[in-house]
């Protein structure tokens, strides 16, 4: 059996580990403890426990304790009445969960006799024994993020001082577009139509491009100041943001991350939440950086473009139509979003976190809008820091979220789902994961 840990690490309620029916109980109880072994589990205080209590009440069969509620109450300590529905903790931790285990059976596990996982939309084990199939038949191991954690190294934002572990960390996250097809050729399964709003950016006749963010952008805390979208796109633009003299490692860095495919964790988490998406509309939709962007595309096809305009400056170019506007104070510095028009119960300002990986609220915007040339769509995705942007795509993950947003439109436009749009969303964050996030406001955008 294992002993989880609670909240503050204190040791929890021990949970057996049972076999199934069917199967003999021994290569369950040898399973789960291999699994519980490796160094994710170990250095986790909350998945051990998680994953005991699910293949607890899956092998026996109590069904009725596998609800969001009983987890949340039982396993991570939430108070009897907390709601599920303000705080998703659970679901956060059980996506993690499945990450971990398709982790374990695509590394040190892949030559395991018998294969566990948790469908999408329950929280229930489910044990398959591969001698007896030619083929396992896996759910995805995320329901919206498709690469695998340690791929990607999420660093703060940070004055001059941070600028070597700030490389060094942008530096190892290195080729994760190439690992982030591998997991989309690894067969994900789809639904059949994409959900709105992302289906106002796909159409059969075109492309869709998810234009992410690149390492680039992390060179203004090399040179400690901003830039536009015209001197990204200028020939000049990494001399001008460089020092003249670089000691050779320093400069072979800045050349590496320069020109290589590296973003961050939650553009990554973006993409694949999208990916998933789509259905079978995702083989129209595709991934490309910000630097492998030219102007002459923007006219010629429909965009997701993800990160706020000192990531993506790419974003710059719609932030005159938007009502909630990204703002930086020195690079590096306070971010907040301005609200232009405030309406009644409003704030002028939302101030996000003062770095990314702290704990506290953080905010981002969701914005639909034409493409410039009127026959296409433009989805923008920007939060002040990582977790703000991926909280929005949590939540877009889930219809119940999804139905939320529409609603809210809804009531603004006469009943009617507008074709353009814009809402502010807060999340809170604990140890730079989102665990929870709120509509805070919305804006129908009129032509």
């Amino acid at each position: 059996m294992y002993r989880g840990n609670d909240q503050m690490g204190n040791p929890q309620a021990s949970y057996p580990v049972v076999a199934a029916e069917g199967l003999t109980p021994e290569p369950r109880r040898e399973l789960l403890s291999r699994i519980l072994q490796t160094q994710p589990f170990q250095k986790s205080h909350r998945l051990p426990a998680l994953l005991c209590y699910l293949a607890e009440h899956s092998i026996q069969g109590h069904q009725e304790n596998l609800t969001e509620q009983r987890i949340g109450t039982t396993v991570f300590g939430k108070p009897s009445g907390y709601s599920p529905a303000e705080d998703s903790s659970v679901r956060v931790h059980v996506r993690q969960l499945r990450l971990r285990l398709h982790e374990y059976f695509a590394r040190e596990g892949r030559d395991e006799s018998m294969r566990v996982h948790i469908p999408k939309g329950s929280y229930e084990l489910v044990f398959e024994d591969v001698t007896e199939r030619a083929v396992l038949h896996m759910q995805p191991a995320l329901e919206a993020v498709s690469l695998p954690e340690p791929a990607i190294v999420v660093v703060p934002a940070a004055s001059p001082q941070w600028v070597w572990p700030t490389l060094f960390a942008v530096a190892l996250a290195a080729a994760l577009l190439c690992a982030w097809g591998w997991y989309r050729s690894a067969g994900m399964v789809k639904a059949d139509t994409a959900p709105w709003p992302l289906s106002a950016v796909l159409q059969q006749e075109k492309p869709t491009k998810i234009v992410v963010s690149d390492g680039r952008a992390m060179l203004r805390l090399l040179a400690d100041k901003g830039f536009s979208l015209d001197q990204y796109l200028s020939p000049g633009f990494l001399s001008s943001m460089t020092p003249g003299h670089m000691d050779p490692n320093l400069s072979h860095l800045v050349d590496y991350i320069s020109n290589a495919q590296i973003t961050s964790y939650a553009d990554t988490l973006v993409a694949s939440t999208f990916m998933h998406l789509a259905g079978s509309s995702g083989n129209n939709l595709f991934v490309c950086t910000a630097h492998d962007l030219n102007r002459r595309e923007i006219d010629e096809g429909n965009f997701i473009f993800v990160g706020s305009p000192t990531s993506n400056p790419w974003v710059s170019l719609f932030a005159d139509r938007l009502n909630f506007k990204a703002v930086e104070e020195g690079v590096g510095g306070r971010m907040y979003f301005l609200n232009r028009h405030p309406l009644n119960g409003e704030q002028s300002e939302y101030q996000g976190l003062p770095y990314t990986g702290s704990g506290g609220e953080d905010y981002a915007t969701l914005a639909l809008l034409p493409g410039s040339s009127g026959q296409s769509h433009v989805l923008i995705l920007q939060g002040l820091r990582e977790e703000g942007t991926e909280a929005v795509a949590i939540l877009l993950a889930d219809q119940r979220n999804r139905d939320d947003l529409e609603n809210a439109l809804r009531a603004q436009n006469h009943s009617h789902l507008p074709e353009s749009f814009e809402a502010l969303i807060r999340t809170r964050t604990v140890a730079g994961a989102p665990v929870s996030f709120q509509l805070i406001a919305t804006r129908v955008i009129t032509p």
